[in-house]
This record gives C-alpha cells, sequence and structure tokens, in this order.
C-alpha cells in the first residue's frame, strides 16, 4: 500500500506519484542518496536522463542545494529501489531563466529512482578508501 504522504500536491505545487515502493529506511535530510532519473518537459521530450546509455546515478546530499528544489521535496522519504513521477513546477526548477535545453518558466517532468541511501552517520564510519 503507498503511504499518502507520497502522494499528490505540496502546498508549493509539487506532484508527486509513487509508482513503485522501495524498502528500508526512508532517505531523510543530511543523506546522500544516489539517484537514477529521466527528466521531460511537458511536451513529452527528453531533456536529461541518467538511465540512457549507461550513465551512473547522479550522487547528493539532501538538503545542501545542488540540485532543484522540486528533487530536494520530491526524494525526501523515499527508500531504496522506489520509484516516483515528480511534476515539478517553474517555481521548484528553473524558473524564468531556464537552463541549456530547459527553457523559461518549464513545468518539468521526472521519473525518479533511489538507488542507495547512505545515511550521515553511515558514511562517517565507512574508512577512507585508499
Amino acid at each position: 500500500m503507498v503511504d499518502q504522504a507520497t502522494q499528490g500536491l505540496t502546498n508549493e505545487g509539487l506532484q508527486i506519484e509513487t509508482t513503485t515502493e522501495g524498502t528500508g529506511v526512508a532517505a531523510i535530510v543530511g543523506d546522500t542518496v544516489l539517484v537514477h532519473y529521466t527528466g521531460k518537459l511537458d511536451d513529452g521530450t527528453v531533456f536529461d536522463s541518467s538511465v540512457e546509455n549507461g550513465r551512473s546515478p547522479i550522487e547528493f546530499t539532501l538538503g545542501q542545494n545542488k540540485v532543484i528544489k522540486g528533487w530536494e521535496q520530491g526524494i525526501v522519504g523515499m527508500k531504496v529501489g522506489e520509484k516516483r513521477h515528480l511534476v515539478i513546477p517553474p517555481a521548484l526548477a528553473y524558473g524564468a531563466a531556464g537552463l541549456g535545453s530547459v527553457p523559461p518558466n518549464a513545468t518539468l517532468n521526472f521519473d525518479v529512482e533511489l538507488v542507495e541511501v547512505v545515511a550521515p552517520s553511515d558514511a562517517a564510519a565507512t574508512p577512507p578508501s585508499k
């Protein structure tokens, strides 16, 4: 059963739909996450994807504002293996400026899959690689 908290519309206009349930502990602010994604414009044009051509998932730490706000909000609470469809309004994406092939004021559609979560305590306990 899908938790209602992972469905619907946030106060800022982000639409979240869980399409596949994940397992384990939910990602929280401060966790480092690895995410596969495909980003599309409203007309279906793919503007970026980590899934194509065998690319690695993107890695970032939730809460550090290294990705668009729609991702920050839409990925919190996901579990490993979980897939979500995010519809991100311009204010939570690239806004009036746009970016690259994303036009100004574009609503973005992302299919995201949480591949891995590394909690801050896990990262600190892992010895550096040689």
